[in-house]
């Protein structure tokens, strides 16, 4: 059961708000290392090149060679392919791959490359997710694809928090350690092959989730639809949620109904009424 007095519900909602309003897209942060290559060219072959999503590819690379990664990916899609350079705004439908020996984060929908940090237990993906759950809020969707050792599962598990959603390769990936720790941690959302991924993130891409939140915001303060979803709740629960801001309890409904596959809520809280352990799943979101 979540502790309802730390963080504070103004605490949540600032985290969750926080990225609202530097850009009204979903970005996708995806993370890489060995054998990623032939993931990542599988995903992108699978994507559609009008999703309306912005792609961040963070693979390790050797720091001390040029990388041809951004030529090489672009074979595989007829979106844009670019090594980041300078510290170009995130536009949809484009791709951006980090260059060797730098760092990267979003901030204020903007790509910087930061100097690497050079120790053993250095993890460039979870510092590029950390930016973007900042950054993007529930827009921020994580991938983590083949890779050895741990790096991304701690960035995933703030994606999570701020309400966005976790992708994890499944056991197609040549090396399993990054994936399977991802998912251990409990904050992975989708366990999928590249090809099933990118059809997930073409699927997400049409779904309310990921619509831009201003309309939707007024609305809630005008209708408070989803007052019958957390009369379930209370009554599954025991726990009142009337009170907390109505545009995070929105993002955290339609995120389950988007999980799920419902684009109409009547037919989750139908679900709802038959399925207790959703009900707890989304007292836990």
């Amino acid at each position: 059961m979540p502790d309802l007095d730390t963080p504070s519900t103004s605490e949540t909602d600032s985290a969750e708000d926080a990225g609202r309003g530097q850009g009204s897209f979903p970005v996708v942060g995806v993370g890489a290392s060995a054998g990623g290559l032939v993931a990542l060219q599988e995903m992108l072959a699978a994507l559609p090149t009008d999703t309306g999503m912005g792609f961040v590819i963070i693979q390790h690379l050797d720091p001390s060679h040029e990388s041809s990664l951004a030529e090489i990916l672009s074979r595989s899609t007829e979106m844009p392919v670019a090594q980041v350079e300078d510290e170009p705004a995130i536009e949809p439908n484009h791709v951006y791959v980090i260059p060797p020996g730098r760092d990267m984060v979003l901030s204020d929908g903007k790509l910087s490359l930061l100097p690497q940090q050079r120790h053993a237990s250095h993890r460039g993906i979870d510092r590029f997710f950390r930016s973007l759950a900042e950054d993007s809020a529930h827009l921020a969707i994580g991938v983590v694809l083949s890779g050895g050792l741990s790096d991304g599962t701690v960035g995933m598990e703030e994606i999570k928090a701020a309400g966005g959603v976790t992708f994890a390769q499944d056991d197609s990936a040549q090396h399993e350690s990054m994936p399977r720790s991802a998912v251990a941690s409990g904050c992975v959302d989708f366990v999928m092959s590249p090809e099933k991924i990118a059809r997930e993130l073409a699927r997400i891409a049409g779904h309310s989730y990921s619509a831009s939140w201003t309309k939707e915001e007024v609305e809630d303060e005008e209708g408070g639809d989803h007052r019958s979803v957390l009369e379930l709740v209370r009554g599954g629960t025991g726990v009142d949620f009337t009170h907390y801001k109505s545009s995070t309890l929105r993002r955290r409904i339609k995120r389950r109904m988007m999980l799920h596959r419902f684009d109409a809520q009547p037919d989750y809280e139908e679900f709802l009424k038959q399925t207790p352990d959703e009900l707890e799943a989304l007292f836990q979101d």
